[in-house]
């Protein structure tokens, strides 16, 4: 991955905005913009300061535009940085990168501007996926997380593990180099009492994966019931917008129906699933199956009865069958506006929301049980998430090795032994901040980026 060449991209999204940016790195990108720019001479200019001129190809004007100078170190991938900011034409954008590229830019590949910044000490490997997350972040909360990351937290809690570790291992391995004469240099009680250590923090970093997941990627809400209770005038109320058919018709809802909103910072993917009951049309008996394997998938489960169409004991019976998915959920009463009192205090029993989808009454009391559900409200702002399933895999081998490093002090194993489980931990953590990488595993990563970052 050699990176003595000069890149440039589009930075900015394509679009009717008014401004384009478009970014080159490398060590010839002063020289090369100094080329077509008529402005000032922008190799005896300051590192960030901002230039007025004119992009020509000969006497051509393309267009007049603001060149920004980031001189390396001091740039976000610690090479010569430029960006030129351009009016938003297609046209404009094509002849000027043509220009560059003529003039010894190369067209840059997904992710590079972030690669280089890894590979040249910028951030480490989990910071630079968390660019990638807070570029995608939809809420206050996956922002919070993938900032929090970019900054550095989830970083320093591992290297923190990594150099506690690094400690003992090279007493291991000097172990091995006196390994005649029989000699500890690491004191086992001490090794075992580090190793439990860092494993609790470990089991805590895999056990927040599953916030870190759902504030990164939204909750999965499924909305189910029996046909024609009203699930997809909920559905339609939360969105505020007609996204499913509403009909009086049972079993008008065939398929699943997803769409997201965001609660107090927090996105939630509400699924609208086809009515719970047995049937023998073949259309609807699919919707039915997609309902239960959706149910069983779900963070959460809106559980809506309607009172008019089934009976106490029936609706105990529904409950008593969501309650076997080992899935959090809310029971919701819709149609309030149409009981009558006693009706009311009487399904008090199940502990249920009520609620009129229809008129939206009782909707704003549900939002905050869902937030309250999954528990994503009240975290703290320094807590550490894992939300990358590539961290949580290697946090999981990375507690393997660690166990059977217990099991070898436990058995009074050699030094080798030890020395080998105590490598292949490092070795796991080291995959996730980069300090351990292959060119497949970052073009894997890197490929997913968008072109310009």
């Amino acid at each position: 991955m050699a990176s003595n060449d000069t890149i440039v991209a589009l930075a900015t999204a394509t679009g009717s905005g008014a401004i384009a940016v478009i970014r080159l790195s490398g060590p010839e990108s002063i020289s090369i913009v100094n080329r077509i720019f008529k402005g000032k001479n922008l190799a005896e200019q300051a590192s960030h300061t901002v230039h007025f001129g004119t992009i020509r190809n000969g006497n051509e004007v393309l267009d007049e535009v603001l060149v920004s100078l980031f001189i390396a170190p001091h740039s976000y991938t610690r090479e010569d940085v430029v960006e030129i900011s351009t009016h938003n034409s297609r046209y404009i954008i094509e002849r000027i990168i043509e220009l560059l590229i003529h003039n010894g830019a190369r067209a840059a590949r997904p992710g590079e501007f972030t690669l280089r910044a890894f590979l040249n000490g910028q951030m480490d490997l989990s910071q630079a996926e968390a660019v990638a997350d807070l570029i995608a972040s939809t809420s206050a909360a996956s922002h919070r997380v993938a900032m929090q990351q970019m900054r550095g937290g989830f970083s320093n809690v591992l290297k923190q593990l990594r150099e506690q570790l690094i400690q003992f291992a090279s007493l291991i391995e000097l172990e091995l180099d006196f390994s005649e004469e029989d000699v500890e240099f690491a004191n086992r009680s001490q090794l075992e009492a580090l190793i439990l250590e860092i494993n609790g923090v470990i089991r805590k970093l895999i056990a927040s994966f599953e916030q870190g997941n759902v504030l990164k990627n939204g909750v999965p809400v499924v909305i189910a019931g029996r046909p024609n209770v009203g699930k997809s005038t909920l559905l339609n109320t939360l969105l505020n917008e007609e996204r499913a058919i509403v009909s009086d018709i049972a079993g008008t809802t065939r398929d699943t129906i997803e769409d997201e909103i965001n609660i107090h910072g927090v996105t939630f993917r509400f699924i609208d699933t086809a009515g719970i009951r047995d049937t023998l049309d073949i259309i609807e008996a699919k919707g039915v199956e997609r309902t239960r394997e959706k149910m069983r998938q779900a963070r959460l489960i809106v559980y809506l009865a309607d009172p008019q169409q089934d009976d106490l004991e029936e609706i105990k019976s529904q409950i008593a069958e969501v309650a076997q998915l080992d899935v959090p959920y809310v029971t919701v009463v819709n149609k309030m506006d149409l009981l009558k009192p006693e009706h009311i205090d009487a399904f008090r029993v199940i502990a249920p929301l009520f609620i009129s989808a229809k008129n939206n009454v009782g909707v704003e009391e549900l939002k905050q049980e869902l937030l309250h559900k999954v528990n994503l409200h009240n975290l703290d702002a320094g807590d550490v998430l894992v939300s990358n399933v590539r961290h949580v895999e290697a946090l999981r081998k990375t507690e393997d090795a660690l166990q059977r490093v217990l099991q070898g002090i436990n058995g009074s194993v050699t030094s080798d032994f030890l020395a080998l489980d105590i490598r292949q931990a490092l070795h796991h953590l080291g995959e996730i901040t980069g300090s351990v990488s292959t060119d497949d595993l970052l073009d894997n990563i890197f490929s997913k980026f968008c072109i310009g970052k």
